[in-house]
């Protein structure tokens, strides 16, 4: 006999009956009455062919065909039990693949815990394939837009028009000369804008003019595309250029580099998650989006409905 939906609805009424002890015991449970009760039983027993239970003045007991009907209905409404939760958390599970793109040498901002994003994305999402490149912001905005990637975290130089952008956190960027530079033992009441422009300076591919708008000058006299270049050029005593003040501290601490005029030359990069709109409707970057907003509390709560571009932060 096939079994359909009206079939396991009876024998789910068959069954607590039988664990109740009788249709009056069973009625508050099931909330129907005995004669629905009384109903139902007959259109299975009908259904089965076979009589279930006797029931009457005499109580309630069930017959031999009774008890094997009941230990079956069992362990066919546990298989049933068993697959629906299945088929839940398949529902339920993440998977496919997320591609991340970062800029280099974060990983010493205490403001950027990235790696209790990834922690509770990974526990969330096992079995998703992350992965993770590292490039330069402008890169990382081309490759968005693109769909080369699903979301990108920098300081962007400029803002991309169609991606939306949600606030992380602010990174303080200070204007270093090495230690064998010839300003590095001028005090700061001694130097400015003037002092400065008579010396080389670095500047970073991806900026353009942005580090280099308040000296007025028409260029850098060296162009990096990373942070480590641009710290090794700094380093030399040849140049002057700027830094992250995390990424800088330690060689401050080592007296190889300081910084200049912080009050006049350092100024913060707001720091962001860049993505197209569309892509928060997808589960995975949705939920990895999720983790950001939990770590970081500029980020702000996850949005009630359809998910709308924020307004980028002022350079």
């Amino acid at each position: 006999m096939p079994v359909d939906t009206i079939d396991l609805r009876l024998l789910r009424i068959f069954g607590t009956i039988v664990e109740a002890g009788g249709f009056a015991a069973a009625q508050d449970e099931l909330n129907l009455s005995l004669s629905t009760i009384s109903g139902h039983i007959a259109a299975l027993e009908t259904r089965l062919g076979v009589k279930l239970c006797h029931r009457g003045r005499s109580g309630f007991r069930l017959t031999d065909d009774g008890r094997q009907v009941y230990e079956e209905a069992r362990r066919l409404l546990a298989s049933v039990e068993h697959f629906d939760g299945r088929v839940r958390g398949l529902k339920r599970a993440l998977s496919g693949a997320l591609t991340i793109g970062l800029t280099d040498n974060t990983i010493s901002d205490p403001n950027a815990p990235l790696e209790t994003v990834f922690a509770g994305f990974a526990r969330e999402a096992p079995s998703v394939l992350l992965t993770v490149v590292t490039r330069p912001p402008h890169e990382l905005l081309r490759d968005v837009v693109a769909g080369e990637i699903h979301l990108a975290v920098a300081s962007f130089p400029r803002i991309a028009l169609g991606l939306s952008y949600l606030d992380l956190y602010v990174e303080t960027q200070r204007f270093y000369c090495g230690a064998e530079h010839p300003l590095y033992g001028v005090p700061d009441a001694e130097i400015d804008v003037e002092t400065v422009r008579r010396h080389p300076i670095v500047g970073r591919a991806y900026w353009g003019q942005r580090d280099l708008k308040i000296f007025a000058i028409g260029g850098p006299r060296a162009v990096v595309s990373d942070m480590e270049s641009e710290a090794r050029l700094i380093l030399s005593g040849a140049y002057l250029g700027y830094l992250p003040d995390h990424y800088a501290a330690r060689f401050v601490a080592e007296a190889r580099l300081r910084p200049i005029r912080s009050d006049l030359f350092a100024y913060p990069a707001p720091f962001q998650a860049a993505f197209l709109p569309d892509r928060e409707r997808q589960r995975v970057v949705a939920t990895f989006l999720g983790h950001l907003r939990r770590v970081f509390p500029a980020a702000g709560p996850e949005p009630a409905g359809a998910p709308s571009p924020r307004r980028r932060l002022a350079p």
